[in-house]
């Protein structure tokens, strides 16, 4: 998996997030800034020594469980893309 993946993977999630039965804003801004997050990771310009990405990403799983079965998978297939490029 590559970082074109991880992207796309993003951007399944949050359109998921957005026609998802229950509207939940804070979901989505957790969503759109875990987005950003890992864009600034992906840049090589970006110190991300501090990152916390993954504990993050972890951490949205469990709220996707209960609301957003198929955005569950979509970030459990990111957690599993992320460790993939060294993240």
């Amino acid at each position: 998996m590559n970082e074109e993946k991880v992207k796309q993977l993003l951007k399944e999630l949050l359109v998921e997030i957005k026609q998802g039965e229950t509207h939940d804003e804070e979901l989505l801004a957790s969503a759109q800034q875990l987005e950003s997050d890992i864009d600034a990771l992906l840049n090589p310009e970006v110190d991300t020594s501090d990152n916390t990405v993954m504990d993050d990403v972890v951490a949205l799983e469990a709220r996707f469980a209960a609301n957003y079965p198929v955005a569950e998978k979509n970030v459990r297939e990111l957690v599993n893309s992320l460790s993939r490029i060294g993240i």
